[in-house]
C-alpha cells in the first residue's frame, strides 16, 4: 500500500497553472506530517521540446551539460548533485586543480597514461577533444593557465575556485539548471521511449518523478551511478581503488619521513594465488612518509597494479633503484674513489656527491649493513662496498597495506568501455543514454589525465546529445 496520501489535479486546476514551457514535477503535501505525494506533470506547449537530466555535478557532469546546452540551445538541461558540485574539482591538486597534462599531444602516448582505456582510448577520443581543446576552452572564457615542468596545467592563480567560478558561471549564462542536495534513486524506461527517474532528498521526505528524453550518467565513483547503469542493463566491472600510497614494513623508515628522492625506479612484485601475475616498474619521484612511501612514482605502480594489488590484499614487495642514472659499477667506483680519497674520515660523515643522496638516507643504507659508528673509510673491504651498492641499486623494502591519497581519489572498475560507443559516450544497451568519467571503467595516472577524461567524455558526450536534439527539432520542423 502506498504511503502518500492521493490527489487528483482536475483540467480546470490545471488551466489556471501559468508555467515556463518545461516539463516540472509538482509535490502536494497533505495535513499530515512529513507525508508527501509526488505527481509528475507534463507542462510542455512546444512539443519538440525536450529535456537531459545529468546525474552528477563533478567535471564531467557540469562540462557535459554546458556542451549539451551549446549545441542545442533549446534543451532543457538539468543537473542533479547530491553533494557539492565540482567538489573534487575543488581538492583536487592540493586546491589548485590539475586541469589537464599539457605535454602528451600524441593519442598514442597520452592513452598510456590510463591503466584502465590505455587500448581504447588511442582512437578518436582525444582528437574530439583533447588537452589542447581543453586549455582553449577555459582560456577562451578568461581562466589563464600555465604548465609547469611535468607537464601538469593549473590555473595561473593557483587555486581550484578559479576553475569553479568558469564552469559555474558558463553552466549559469547558458541555462543548465543545477540541483544540490538530491540524488537519484532509480531510473527506468516508459513505454514511449522516454526515462522515468526518481529523485529522492530524504532528509525532508521529498520524492519526485520527471521524465527526459537523455540521461547521462557522470557520478564518478560514487556506487549511486553503478547502481542507475545496472539498473538500465549494464553490468559494471568491480570497483577497487586506484592511486594510493604504499604502507611499508619497515621501522627505520620513519627516520626519514619528509625526504624526497626526485627520481627511483621501483618495481612492484605482489602476492597472489595467480600462477601468473605481471611485474610493474615505473621511474620518477618518490617521498618517505611516516608510514611508508608516497610521490608519482608510486602512485602510479598503484594505478598500474590496482586490480591485482586487491587481489593480493596490498601484500607485496617494492625493489627500489636509488640511482637509476648509474649503472652498479658505475656506484663501485665512485665508492671505491671517495674512500681512497677519504680515508680517514667517518662513513656516516662523508659519501660520494655523485650519488645524490641525502645524509638520513646515507645512514640508513649503513645501518643496514651494521656500519654505523665511528668507522673509517680506510676499514671498509671491498666486500662492503659491493654490498652498499648492491643495496642502492636493488633494495627491497615489504608492502603490508595501502594508504590514501586524500586529494584525488580514484577508483578502477564501472561501467566497461566495450558497452559504450567512444565516438558518442552513448550506451550500447539503452538508447539515449550517456556516460562520461570515471564512472567508466577508465582511470589515469597522476598530472591532470583523470581530469581529462572527464572533459573528453563530457564534452563528447553533450555534443552528442545536442545534436540529436537539434536533428528531432528539424524532423518536427518539418513534419
Amino acid at each position: 500500500m502506498n504511503a502518500f496520501p492521493r490527489f487528483v489535479l482536475h483540467n480546470e486546476i490545471l488551466s489556471k497553472i501559468s508555467t515556463p514551457s518545461r516539463n516540472y514535477a509538482y509535490f502536494l503535501s497533505s495535513n499530515h506530517r512529513r507525508k508527501y505525494c509526488a505527481v509528475t506533470l507534463s507542462l510542455s506547449t512546444k512539443p519538440a521540446e525536450e529535456t537531459l537530466v545529468v546525474v552528477g555535478g563533478g567535471a564531467a557532469g557540469m562540462y557535459g551539460a554546458i556542451r549539451a546546452k551549446t549545441v542545442a540551445p533549446d534543451l532543457n538541461v538539468f543537473v542533479i548533485e547530491k553533494g557539492k558540485p565540482l567538489s573534487k574539482v575543488r581538492i583536487s591538486g592540493g586546491g589548485r586543480c590539475n586541469v589537464t597534462n599539457g605535454y602528451c599531444v600524441d593519442n598514442v602516448i597520452l592513452a598510456g597514461n590510463y591503466p584502465r582505456g590505455n587500448k581504447e582510448l588511442r582512437g578518436s577520443f582525444f582528437n574530439m577533444h583533447g588537452p589542447t581543446d581543453t586549455m582553449s576552452w577555459f582560456s577562451d572564457r578568461g581562466v589563464q593557465l600555465k604548465t609547469e615542468v611535468d607537464g601538469r596545467v593549473f590555473p595561473i592563480s593557483n587555486s581550484s575556485s578559479t576553475i569553479i567560478d568558469c564552469l559555474m558561471s558558463e553552466a549559469k549564462n547558458r541555462g543548465v539548471v543545477l540541483q544540490t542536495g538530491k540524488a537519484v534513486t532509480s531510473v527506468s524506461t516508459t513505454a514511449c521511449g522516454k526515462f522515468s527517474i526518481k529523485i529522492e532528498k530524504r532528509t525532508v521526505n521529498y520524492v519526485e518523478y520527471i521524465e527526459a528524453n537523455y540521461v547521462m550518467i557522470a557520478t564518478g565513483s560514487s556506487e549511486q551511478g553503478y547502481k542507475l547503469a545496472a539498473q538500465l542493463g549494464h553490468s559494471i566491472v568491480k570497483p577497487v581503488p586506484s592511486l594510493f600510497t604504499f604502507k611499508i614494513d619497515d621501522f627505520q623508515l620513519v627516520e626519514l619521513s619528509g625526504v624526497t628522492f626526485p627520481k627511483v625506479r621501483a618495481k612492484l612484485k605482489l602476492e597472489t594465488v595467480q600462477k601468473s601475475i605481471p611485474e610493474y616498474t615505473q621511474v620518477g619521484p618518490m617521498l618517505v612518509t611516516h608510514w611508508g612511501f608516497s610521490g608519482p612514482v608510486i602512485l602510479r605502480l598503484s594505478a598500474w597494479g590496482a586490480r591485482e594489488l586487491s587481489d593480493s590484499d596490498y601484500k607485496g614487495s617494492l625493489v627500489v633503484d636509488f640511482v637509476p642514472d648509474l649503472h652498479i659499477e658505475d656506484v663501485k667506483a665512485f665508492l671505491v674513489q671517495h674512500k681512497n680519497k677519504f680515508a680517514k674520515q667517518r662513513v656516516i660523515n662523508s659519501f660520494p656527491s655523485e650519488l645524490g643522496l641525502v645524509k638520513r638516507f646515507w645512514r640508513y643504507i649503513l645501518e643496514y649493513e651494521d656500519l654505523v659508528g665511528d668507522l673509517l673509510w680506510a676499514s671498509i673491504s671491498n666486500n662492503l662496498l659491493i654490498a652498499i651498492a648492491s643495496r642502492l641499486k636493488n633494495c627491497c623494502f615489504r608492502v603490508k597495506g595501502k594508504g590514501q591519497f586524500k586529494d584525488e581519489f580514484v577508483t578502477a572498475g564501472g561501467v566497461p568501455l566495450s558497452e559504450i560507443s567512444l565516438n558518442t559516450m552513448q550506451s550500447r544497451v539503452k538508447s539515449h543514454l550517456f556516460f562520461a568519467g570515471e564512472v567508466l571503467n577508465v582511470d589515469g595516472v597522476t598530472g591532470g589525465f583523470n581530469f581529462q577524461n572527464a572533459w573528453s567524455g563530457g564534452y563528447i558526450a553533450g555534443t552528442s546529445i545536442g545534436n540529436l536534439t537539434t536533428t528531432a527539432y528539424l524532423k518536427e520542423e518539418a513534419a
